[in-house]
């Protein structure tokens, strides 16, 4: 039924003005407390095999939305009505700022994608803050809080503007990410180089921890796919040494390989998300852990359409996995099928619990080649 009315409605309606109407709807019907109780009920049942631990947290299951859904921490309790395990808002950033000049966001039907080139638009980490502190949830859920560089901050300041929106953020967060990978603020990607790298996030992990001395907020760093081999193996071993909780692996692309999609639209500036990221995506995790294992919390994302998408994430290591651009095509059912997959995939496997599968393909692989020499 989506799917015809996706096709009817939503492909003829600017996708910006489509995204603000499915979230209207979303947010109504969980104001309603027997309507979200229903729909709850019907797309999101629970199941007890893919309980999960992460971050030092317990989650119904590993798969979770990526932030850009929902930046300013508006609709929570509607898309955990819709199924999904975490909630990652944001990114969010210091000041309030519009984003980029409309037309700003593209599908790419015949790829199963999006092009994206917001610019960060949200109302800033003080009104987010206090929608935070204000919140009265209906649903258990945890969220994350993925914070970002202003866009009119020097590259200079950055590190002072990242701690602000800690400073506010921090005691609201389960969890706490910071994104240095979007390609849509100028000069964002520079920091995720090592030398720029250690003093953000050493400074983040300094002001979570003065701001919250109750508990230890998890701090993650989410990369791009686009960096070279030796710079991942990099950002690995920084997040090490710092002690960071995890890695987001990975955000948009600016590649554009591979693409069938009318030239008109692969053309237009920003990142890509969905389908044409999963490989990429998956060798990007795959080269983590095999750097850090277990000792680090990694989260798979991007290209994640189906339940096995989501099983091989897991496979390589990821304990967690987030989605995006595949809710837009496929819908409200969306999580409930990859929950439902995931518990069958589990079942036929030989693992007894969904933390033993994390990482169990990169360790047989190992295995054979060990057998092999």
């Amino acid at each position: 039924m989506y799917q015809t009315f996706f096709k009817l409605a939503f492909t003829r309606m600017d996708p910006e003005r489509a995204h603000h109407l499915a979230f209207r709807w979303i947010r109504l019907a969980a104001s309603v407390p027997v309507l979200r109780t229903f729909i709850a009920a019907a797309l999101a049942p629970r199941h007890r095999e893919l309980r999960t631990e992460a971050l030092g947290l317990r989650m119904h299951g590993p798969f979770g939305l990526a932030a850009g859904f929902d930046k300013n921490a508006v609709a929570i309790d509607g898309l955990t009505m819709l199924g999904f395990d975490h909630i990652e808002i944001g990114t969010v950033t210091a000041l309030a700022q519009p984003g980029n000049p409309k037309k700003r966001l593209f599908r790419l039907l015949p790829d199963r994608a999006l092009i994206n080139r917001m610019g960060f638009n949200n109302e800033g980490s003080a009104a987010v803050a206090q929608r935070l502190a204000e919140r009265r949830p209906a649903f258990r859920s945890v969220v994350g809080v993925n914070i970002g560089k202003t866009k009119i901050v020097p590259e200079a300041e950055a590190t002072a503007d990242y701690v602000t929106s800690t400073e506010r953020l921090a005691r609201h967060a389960d969890y706490l990410v910071v994104n240095v990978s979007s390609p849509n603020t100028p000069g964002l990607r520079n920091l995720q180089a090592t030398e720029s790298l250690r003093p953000l996030l050493s400074a983040v992990r300094e002001a979570a921890d003065r701001t919250v001395t109750d508990r230890r907020v998890p701090l993650l760093v989410k990369i791009a796919p686009d960096l070279a081999d030796d710079d991942i193996d990099a950002v690995a071993d920084l997040a090490v040494e710092l002690g960071l909780d995890g890695i987001i692996a990975t955000n948009t692309t600016i590649s554009r390989e591979g693409l069938v999609s009318d030239p008109s639209l692969t053309a237009e500036t920003g990142g890509l998300s969905g389908a044409p990221l999963k490989e990429r995506s998956l060798a990007v995790l795959r080269r983590l852990y095999a750097r850090v294992g277990d000792r680090i919390t990694l989260v798979g994302v991007g290209g994640i359409e189906d339940a096995e998408d989501a099983w091989q994430r897991i496979l390589a290591g990821a304990t967690l996995i987030q989605g995006y651009s595949a809710f837009i095509y496929q819908g409200p059912f969306w999580s409930r099928a990859v929950h439902k997959g995931l518990a069958a995939r589990l079942a036929a496997s030989p693992y007894a619990t969904l933390a033993e599968a994390v990482g169990a393909g990169a360790r047989d692989a190992s295995a054979r080649k060990e057998s092999a020499a």
